[in-house]
């Protein structure tokens, strides 16, 4: 018993609503959606919904570019690890489809847009936000909105949560003021002494943590060219890292993607 109303959006049909949900490409400036905000009824997404439900650990991925790119290679890694990995979201499989199939031990991977992200008031277990730049802004009309959006694939992660941040794009590092928890940041020069990240030297990607600095593998293992998708593969391997996959399982799905 579905209702159809087509070629418009008339307000009445919130008055039996219960839930408003609200496609991507839908932005929240439409009348209807802000007469639900009025109203008080309860606005989300697929992706809001995918995340209230889904039982296993979700590393969640945005940025203005690069970010299919390191989603399927995170996808790559997790497979390489043994566990069964679900890629979607922004990409690949409708995870709302695949939900009732995921178990605690599986592992998700999600890419995540701004039009998505802007609504919601759920985090991933890892989030991951790769660079901020100047995109969508026919959508979101200015920078500072455009921003947020992607800052909100944090703003709700709980204790134990990680959030992994570029330390070399000046958009992803000003969000570092607003996480309140842990960073493992990525770039090609060395983080400080007090943070943990992803970094380069002597041809080889190092992880920092603490006082601690892993070996992880040699540059010339990546296939990928250019130095754009070098900070693609540091960004993936600082995700695994945030979800404390295996180096073997990193390192092999490098030497194949």
């Amino acid at each position: 018993p579905v209702r159809f109303a087509l070629g418009g959006h008339p307000l009445e049909l919130l008055d039996d609503c219960d839930v408003l949900c609200v496609s991507g490409g839908v932005p929240p400036t439409l009348p209807i959606v802000q007469e639900a905000f009025r109203r008080g009824v309860a606005v989300t997404n697929d992706a809001q919904l995918f995340l209230e439900r889904c039982p296993a650990p979700v590393l969640g991925i945005t940025g203005s570019a690069g970010k299919t790119t390191t989603t399927a290679l995170a996808g790559a890694m997790c497979r390489a690890s043994g566990r069964t990995t679900h890629v979607g979201g922004n990409i690949g499989d409708v995870l709302l489809d695949v939900l009732p199939r995921i178990a605690p031990e599986d592992i998700v991977v999600m890419e995540l847009s701004s039009f998505q992200l802007e609504l919601m008031t759920a985090s991933p277990t890892v989030a991951a936000v790769l660079n901020v730049t100047p995109n969508h802004l026919d959508r979101h009309e200015t920078m500072q909105a455009y921003t947020q959006a992607k800052a909100n694939i944090a703003m709700h992660q709980k204790q134990g949560d990680v959030t992994v941040l570029n330390r070399e794009d000046p958009g992803s590092w000003a969000l570092a003021t607003q996480i309140s928890t842990d960073i493992l940041s990525f770039g090609f020069k060395k983080p400080q002494p007090t943070e943990n990240g992803v970094y380069v030297e002597r041809d080889h990607i190092w992880l920092q943590i603490g006082r601690s600095h892993l070996k992880m593998l040699p540059l010339e293992w990546i296939q990928l060219r250019g130095r754009h998708n070098h900070a693609n593969v540091l960004a993936a391997c600082a995700i695994s890292a945030a979800a404390s996959l295996a180096l073997p399982a990193i390192q092999s799905a490098v030497e194949e993607f």
